[in-house]
């Protein structure tokens, strides 16, 4: 009888037979195949939180939270989290959602759950801020409000900070959020307290919407003042198609006493348009925009809704062509928070904001996604980055050459009234900016006084300003 020996003999593995070791060096391959390093003369952080990509809407619900783990598995998949700082973003609070929204609706977003009965209004039939069949209560929802919205906040501030050039949170973008009510999917407008952020330190803030939808929730928050121009590129049809708004005429208000006249632009299309049309377009109306306003930050809404095929989306895109639009708005090194959006083909969406992706760390991927990459079944039968969705349930193209070309004039002719670059001083300044100048304007005070002795007293702690100085 053969004897057979319990213990074996341990051999030390060698590199590849371990799963772990498998999976690493499978991304490092991919890495050296696509050329992807870290950006020289630049820096892009991507911010997220995996506890956000389990929230739920409901199962007939077009808006898919999961499209951010395809989106960020195809990220690592390529290896391109090795070109970025890569940040667990955290929950905003409470007190920082208020900076815009009304207290009353952050509390009740914060209390709300699914088992609350919601009364409608008896006479206009509403329900309470807007809640219903397109922003329903599912467990977790201030969780998940929280969730984007901080990472949007840590974009921001990583930007403000100059620890990031580009700053990429494809969780945020959710434009349609009003100060108090939710709308079209969105509950807080992570957008606006962004911006509101970028204007601590920037004059001018230049915000580009790119979903199929009009960006309302943004332009409602800036209606009133030149430190930001909103530009929204989007299907408008005011009786059809959702929100209604964005007609070429909505300009800001329409005194020019008011600072915020001709500083709310929009680019009302039809359906179809496809990949030329749409980055000419782009290019120039863009182009006269940051030419003549000047703006010292940019924030861009990648919205996945207007690719061809998209669920609840009407024009031709392909993936490329909407990437290029984040190319275009990248090369006028500016500092730049780039967002998600609509989107609702989770598959292709998230195809499209892992090439946006590469697109900000300046890497030319492969278009074969990498074998390894989780969920790889979700793309087939091609498993490419760029399947040809301009002929997926292709809409015929009503935007003529003329049409176009008008648009591109009307903007134009709304930018001769932007009278050079906005007075800064004679706006509103954030709260944030105004505790700082009086805290500086109290050290220099005291400085002056020689009160040396009681401003270090009240710098005892950690982190105080000033605890090293001497």
């Amino acid at each position: 009888m053969t004897k057979i020996s319990v213990v074996q003999d341990y051999k030390n593995p060698q590199p590849g037979e371990t799963s772990t070791l498998t999976l690493d060096e499978k991304i490092r391959r991919e890495v050296l195949r696509n050329g992807i390093h870290r950006p020289k003369g630049y820096t892009v952080s991507y911010h997220a939180n995996p506890e956000v990509e389990k929230m739920h809407f409901g199962s007939k619900h077009p808006m898919k939270p999961w499209r951010l783990t395809l989106t960020n598995k195809i990220v690592m998949a390529y290896g391109m989290h090795n070109a970025m700082d890569v940040y667990l973003s955290r929950a905003a609070t409470s007190q920082e959602m208020v900076e815009y929204h009304k207290q009353d609706y952050i509390d009740f977003l914060q209390s709300v759950v699914p088992t609350h009965r919601l009364e409608q209004d008896p006479v206009t039939g509403a329900w309470p801020y807007n809640m219903g069949d397109d922003c329903p209560v599912f467990d977790g929802l201030f969780s998940y409000c929280s969730l984007y919205t901080g990472a949007s906040l840590d974009a921001a501030r990583k930007v403000t900070n100059n620890q990031s050039d580009i700053a990429i949170n494809w969780s945020g973008g959710l434009h349609h959020a009003k100060k108090a009510e939710a709308s079209g999917f969105c509950y807080i407008n992570d957008i606006v307290l962004a911006i509101l952020q970028l204007l601590l330190y920037h004059p001018r803030v230049l915000y580009i919407d790119l979903d199929v939808h009009h960006g309302d929730g943004v332009e409602q928050a800036f209606w009133s003042t030149d430190r930001v121009m909103t530009l929204s590129l989007h299907k408008y049809d005011k009786m059809n198609y959702f929100p209604g708004t964005g007609g070429s005429d909505d300009t800001g208000p329409k005194t020019n006493a008011n600072p915020g006249a001709h500083h709310s632009l929009n680019v009302p299309l039809q359906d179809g348009i496809d990949d030329a049309s749409y980055i000419q377009l782009f290019k120039n109306v863009v182009g006269s925009c940051i030419k003549i306003y000047n703006p010292t930050a940019v924030v861009i809404q990648c919205g996945g809704d207007s690719l061809g095929g998209d669920r609840l989306g009407c024009f031709n895109l392909n993936i490329r062509a909407h990437g290029a639009c984040v190319e275009y708005t990248k090369k006028f090194n500016l500092p730049l928070i780039v967002l998600g959006g609509g989107g609702y083909t989770p598959r292709n969406v998230a195809r499209l904001w892992a090439y946006e992706t590469s697109v900000c760390i300046g890497a030319e991927v492969h278009s074969s996604l990498p074998a390894h990459t989780p969920f790889l079944e979700h793309f087939a039968p091609d498993r490419t980055l760029f399947p040809e969705l301009s002929q997926t349930g292709r809409y015929d193209n009503k935007n003529s050459e003329k049409y176009l070309r008008d648009i591109v004039m009307s903007v134009r002719e709304q930018l001769r009234y932007v009278q050079g670059s906005p007075s800064v001083q004679l706006q509103h300044v954030p709260p944030d900016i105004g505790a700082v100048r009086e805290e500086v304007e109290r050290e220099l005070q005291e400085a002056k006084e020689g009160k040396d002795v009681g401003r270090k007293k009240r710098e005892r702690g950690v982190g105080t300003r000033g605890e090293y100085a001497h």
